[in-house]
């Protein structure tokens, strides 16, 4: 998380620069951090595709990403246009004609920094990595940015970072995982490691449980091809769910350094309890959505989604059983859960802390919901602990579960920032804190490639779950066997 106000002067060079994720993610965040005053004023943006785009015509669509862009209120045109000024579109077939690097080449500037980001598939990433290489645009102090997936499992995985490795040090690759740019992930390390009260309580011996959630209720919309090809375990358990595992599951690092942060996230992944066999069948649960009713709208379900196999069985949502062997939490089931077109739209880390060895108040081991900490992402940024309090007024003692509740938006009153705008900056500055390391992608994949390897083998499919409802059955029977519920459904209790 660098503390860096003002960004050093950099080329920003963003291939796929004219695609989706640039048009809804990367250039409203850049238009943010040069609104707020974070962009040296000679910082450039520079777009690489096959469009054949002149500036104007950039400059025209992004005004237009930004203008449309749900965290965006343009009310200083001046700024807009300030923005706008910094783009340029630069047309490179990154697979045929080599002409057009020649062109980025003349576009950048001598001693500054570059930043080459790409927003593209990773399959192409090495070969985009190459030719800045042969064009002579890779300077010691360049950093490439790649989005996720890297690649289906772990060999694909190592693929890409061998060929982008081969270009690049370690030290100059950021791989982004933008769930590690929200503020309440990124407070989630200030609330274990700045308060002493937590830490003797963030074990095995207090805690009984974890859940962690990342809910949808879209659908897979114009994806339907991509998403036959990834599934949900791909597309957000072996990076977001885990990741947010590693920050909740840590150790404390020896100070806030890149590497100290990021050794101990790897440790987790290393301590994780390997699922195989038939602990994949007793210990996860797929699901498919059908058709249903999502807030009073009637959607269809995935297999009428247009662009992939009517006989998929792709996976839209997973809930699996994880246990972290070590010392600080043998013992400790972490429930990871995520799906489209669920109910309600949410991100939450649950810790459910044990019952008190034992009560003098008759009653209140079955009060719902008391003694947990909601560490909320989305749609609400905040912190929520629930605890037992005696209810006002005379007569017999009525104790009932209250919060303690952190509401950013209420307690700072200040906009939090879009994820990718902290990443943006992170990598802008140089601080890699946030992004991961090689050898974190892999210990990743290493753990959830037998689960799917085992799925595949299976001659089950995905259960069926209607849109609009909570998932499957089977996430319910998963918890509930060792008699635990969720925490939305111990809330409604």
């Amino acid at each position: 998380m660098s503390q860096q106000s003002v960004s050093r002067p950099t080329d920003l060079v963003v291939f796929g620069g004219t695609g989706d994720l640039s048009m809804r993610k990367l250039l409203p965040s850049l238009y943010l951090l040069d609104r707020d005053g974070h962009l040296d004023g000679s910082t450039r943006i520079i777009a690489v595709s096959r469009d054949g785009l002149t500036d104007a015509d950039l400059r025209d669509k992004a005004a237009s990403a930004v203008r449309g862009h749900q965290a965006v209120q343009v009310t200083e045109p001046d700024v807009l246009a300030r923005f706008l000024e910094r783009l340029s579109h630069i047309t490179v077939d990154v697979g045929g004609d080599a002409s057009g690097w020649a062109d980025l080449v003349a576009a950048l500037t001598p001693d500054r920094d570059r930043v080459f980001y790409l927003a593209v598939p990773p399959m192409i990433s090495g070969g985009i990595c190459r030719g800045l290489s042969d064009a002579g645009l890779v300077t010691p102090e360049s950093r490439v940015v790649m989005e996720k997936p890297l690649g289906r499992d772990l060999a694909s995985s190592q693929e890409v970072n061998d060929e982008v490795g081969a270009i690049f040090t370690e030290r100059q690759i950021y791989r982004i995982d933008h769930y590690l740019g929200k503020e309440t992930v990124q407070n989630l390390l200030v609330l274990r490691f700045a308060n002493v009260f937590l830490e003797p309580l963030w074990n095995s011996r207090w805690i009984d449980h974890v859940q962690i959630t990342a809910a949808e209720t879209v659908g897979v919309g114009g994806r339907r091809g991509y998403y036959d090809g990834s599934g949900a375990m791909r597309d957000m358990v072996q990076n977001h769910l885990l990741q947010l595992l590693c920050l909740t599951a840590m150790e404390p690092p020896a100070n806030y350094d890149r590497e100290a942060v990021r050794d101990e996230k790897l440790k987790v992944l290393q301590s994780l309890r390997p699922l195989t066999g038939d602990q994949v069948i007793e210990d996860t649960v797929r699901g498919q959505y059908g058709g249903g009713v999502v807030q009073g709208t009637e959607v269809s379900g995935y297999l009428d989604e247009p662009g992939g196999s009517p006989a998929s069985t792709t996976e839209t949502f997973v809930a699996l059983r994880a246990e972290v062997a070590n010392w600080r939490w043998a013992g400790v089931p972490f429930y990871l859960r995520t799906g489209k077109r669920l109910g309600h739209s949410r991100s939450e880390i649950v810790i459910r802390f044990r019952e008190v060895p034992h009560t003098i108040f008759p009653g209140t081991n079955s009060l719902p919901g008391a003694g947990s900490l909601v560490i909320s992402l989305q749609p609400d940024e905040g912190i929520h602990l629930t605890m037992l309090a005696k209810t006002p007024g005379a007569g017999a003692l009525r104790l009932r579960p209250v919060p303690l509740e952190l509401s950013f938006a209420d307690t700072f009153a200040t906009r939090s920032p879009e994820a990718y705008e902290r990443l943006l900056m992170d990598v802008l500055a140089g601080d890699s804190t946030l992004f991961m390391r090689r050898d974190e992608v892999e210990a990743a994949w290493r753990w959830v490639d037998p689960i799917i390897e085992a799925w595949n083998g299976l001659s089950t499919t995905p259960e069926t779950y209607p849109a609009g409802s909570a998932g499957p059955a089977g996430a319910h029977r998963l918890i509930g066997r060792t008699g635990r519920t969720w925490h939305e459904e111990e809330q409604h209790r």
